[in-house]
């Protein structure tokens, strides 16, 4: 009798450790837009990706609209592990202490996407990633969503437009001093929080691509819209490192492929997205839309790329001028 409960104890500890082996992987995947952005299509694509190549061995639950964890909380809940994966602006890492992204906050470093992703596909952009595993953090792959246009409740020509007004930003030191060269009053301020912001007039203007402007429906609140197209905003997609890499290797392999499948999905759409957005704006009627001549372009430039050079001692004088080089920028062509 002994024996044969023993016998039935090992039994039904098998059939318990085959179940719990069968209980899928679950990836909390938290961001702070809408479904609707490139970036919540992106999260989705990802999603489905992974679930169909790990044929169920892992579940994605994405958490769109900071619905699990404001934008202020996220990078501590992902190295605490409470979350397994986020795409934050690379914006936030400046204050997380790898200052080296900020590179990308620079206004006018890069003119369009082919520039872009000759650096976020490069040694540039991987050596950047490897910046984060001192911080717990795997770097996966950058997110476009793309550049930027400036809304306010008056018309944004020149750059002496700006005093006065108080402009929301991500945290960044690189976009305050962006502001500040503008004449500007830069407001640090969470992204949920930005729209009711605009709305009662706690700042006068923002910036953002065309589709967190239309998406958020912050066009409703703001009477101009400038086609300036002076920074770019991405995304890093990231894991707790000690998540990933306790991940058994087919099953991170797996989602590795997901994870480039998804990549290549998300930046294909970022401009499709922004140029459906920024119409959906126009036919709105809320916003007028204003767009640059090459005079005006040229004077926001030559005040915008001052921040380069102040910017140079934080984020690192090198690693702006290998971008530089692979870009062919020349700041004293201006």
């Amino acid at each position: 009798m002994k024996l044969r409960n023993i016998v039935m104890g090992l039994v039904a500890a098998a059939f318990a450790c085959a179940a719990y082996a069968q209980q899928p992987i679950v990836i909390k995947f938290s961001h702070v837009v809408a479904t609707d952005t490139p970036k919540g299509k992106g999260a989705e694509f990802f999603k489905q990706k992974a679930e169909e190549l790990t044929h169920g061995r892992v579940k994605v639950e994405v958490y769109p609209n900071s619905t699990l964890y404001k934008d202020k909380e996220e990078l501590e809940a992902l190295q605490l592990g409470a979350v397994q994966m986020l795409a934050p602006s690379l914006a936030k890492f400046g204050p997380l202490g790898v200052k080296e992204f900020e590179l990308f906050d620079l206004p006018f470093i890069f003119d369009n996407y082919d520039e872009l992703h000759k650096v976020t596909t490069g040694p540039v952009g991987k050596g950047l990633l490897k910046k984060l595993e001192t911080k717990g953090i795997l770097g996966l792959a950058y997110w476009d969503n793309g550049f930027k246009v400036m809304s306010a409740n008056k018309p944004l020509r020149m750059p002496e437009d700006f005093r006065g007004l108080k402009m929301r930003i991500q945290s960044s030191n690189v976009l305050e001093a962006q502001m500040r060269a503008l004449g500007a009053l830069p407001q640090k301020m969470a992204f949920s929080e930005v729209y009711q912001a605009l709305q009662t007039g706690v700042v006068d203007g923002t910036e953002n691509p065309p589709s967190n402007l239309y998406t958020q429906k912050m066009h409703e609140v703001q009477k101009y819209v400038t086609l300036s197209d002076h920074g770019y905003l991405g995304y890093a997609v990231i894991v707790n490192k000690k998540f990933w890499d306790g991940l058994p290797a087919d099953i991170r392999q797996q989602l590795e492929v997901a994870m480039e499948q998804a990549t290549r999905y998300a930046n294909q759409i970022a401009k499709v997205e922004n140029d459906q957005a920024l119409e959906a704006v126009r036919k709105s009627g809320k916003s007028e839309i204003i767009t640059l001549t090459p005079e005006q372009k040229k004077a926001w430039k030559k005040v915008l790329v001052k921040v380069h050079e102040q910017m140079a001692d934080r984020i690192g004088k090198e690693l702006i001028q290998s971008v530089y080089q692979e870009t062919g920028f020349d700041p004293k062509k201006l």
